[in-house]
């Protein structure tokens, strides 16, 4: 899979489905299940191939025991968003559908979704999961998986971690290969979402935090001296060679399964291609360019409930006890490997050193912002690191870029 800016969370090529929908119906009234979850009709689960499969059983099992059948719905990832919005205002749709956090903020403006009571079981997931659900406030969603990006290695290539931007640089360029480091970038709007942990090193973000980890909308920061330094920087890179816009995504992942790279800025949806290519892979730390620590953003995968769900007892009754569990968030982990956001899962799943590799990066990862500002960020902050890449003036690009986000949000 590849993420990017405009959805750094889809999960890569979904298959277009009909309805799976389990065997069997609705149990007879006066189940006590039935009385829990105050509804006797079935629930609709709007999910891609594979965590279609990986929920099968589960979902067979809630039937069995609280009498209410769930239908699980296979949809084209790129789909879900537009039309979750656009049909659950007119009381269609599911009650739940998969999707990406940062999809909260502009879902809750919309009034399509409802939050999850999580209660207890708030505190047996990875943290970074929890705030990446929360919104003003509110818990809206159910997190099953964490990704985030982390920098691939040839390890017959080269054998130690880089320790710094310009150290992996050096080492590339010992190893002798094409290129001393490649990232997938867009020759039109680059890439933010895999450059940002080098403008973080800097001390730059977008939004300021909140001390709940929240964003803060009306604190754009991305124009600060600390993006100032990182634009400077990025600059530099452009005019080295070091960040080359004539590599696109499909072609760094080339380089790098041919041996024509040693260090690859990637996620983990791209590991089993470079295995598969013979390529001895180990997942480091992202160097840090400008002195801090080098923190990517996390993306986490969540089921969302409708907020007009006929169905909302039930839908969270499934979600939290029956989702939320260490056998089905390691099942969902086995089918699309991103490390599960149940922490006990979470932490079974590093015995593989791939996923405790990603794990460690993502450690110090923060959430996207799902707020609904962000929309207004991307296509200002691509552009304008396409520029300063092709030589632009760094100061200036970007104080322009600051300030046109800036009128964008208002």
């Amino acid at each position: 899979m590849r993420v990017n800016h405009r959805g750094a969370l889809a999960f890569g090529a979904i298959v277009t489905g009909a309805a799976l929908v389990l065997a069997g119906c609705s149990g007879g009234g006066g189940d006590a299940g039935e009385e829990e979850t105050g509804s006797d009709s079935a629930l609709t689960v709007w999910v891609d191939a594979d965590r279609a499969r990986a929920l099968e059983s589960v979902a067979a099992d809630f039937e069995e025991d609280r009498g209410i059948a769930v239908d699980l719905v296979v949809k084209e990832y790129e789909d879900i968003q537009q039309d979750f919005t656009t049909q659950v205002p007119t009381g269609e749709g599911p009650d739940i559908t998969i999707g990406g956090h940062d999809w909260t903020g502009a879902f809750v403006q919309d009034g399509v979704v409802a939050p999850v009571e999580l209660g207890d079981k708030a505190a047996e997931f990875e943290d970074v999961a929890v705030q990446a659900v929360t919104y003003n406030g509110n818990t809206y969603g159910l997190p099953y998986a964490i990704e985030n990006i982390a920098m691939l290695r040839n390890a017959d290539l080269v054998a130690e971690p880089a320790t710094s931007f310009d150290d992996m640089i050096a080492k590339g360029q010992a190893a002798g290969t094409q290129y001393p480091f490649v990232v997938g970038l867009n020759p039109q709007n680059s890439d933010p979402y895999h450059l940002y942990p080098f403008q973080a090193s800097f001390g730059n973000s977008v939004f300021a935090q909140n001390a709940d980890g929240s964003y803060d909308a009306a604190n754009l920061t991305i124009g600060d001296e600390a993006g100032q330094q990182f634009a400077a920087w990025l600059g530099q890179q452009g005019a080295a060679g070091i960040l080359n816009l004539n590599l696109d995504s499909d072609l760094a992942k080339e380089a790098f399964n041919a041996g024509q790279s040693p260090f690859y800025l990637t996620g983990p949806w791209n590991v089993a291609d470079a295995q598969a290519a013979g390529v001895n892979v180990a997942v480091d730390p992202i160097p840090s360019a400008g002195g801090q620590t080098a923190t990517p953003f996390a993306g986490v995968q969540v089921f969302f409930v409708s907020a007009q769900s006929e169905n909302a007892l039930a839908a969270n009754e499934f979600l939290v006890n029956y989702i939320a569990t260490p056998e089905v968030q390691t099942a969902l982990f086995e089918a699309g490997g991103r490390a599960p956001a149940l922490t006990e899962s979470f932490e079974a799943a590093q015995s593989d050193p791939i996923v405790a590799g990603f794990a460690t990066v993502g450690a110090e990862a923060v959430p996207m912002p799902s707020i609904p500002q962000m929309a207004a960020v991307w296509d200002d902050w691509g552009t304008t690191e396409v520029a300063i890449i092709q030589g632009a003036d760094p100061a200036s690009s970007w104080t322009t870029m600051a300030g046109n986000i800036e009128g964008k949000i208002g």
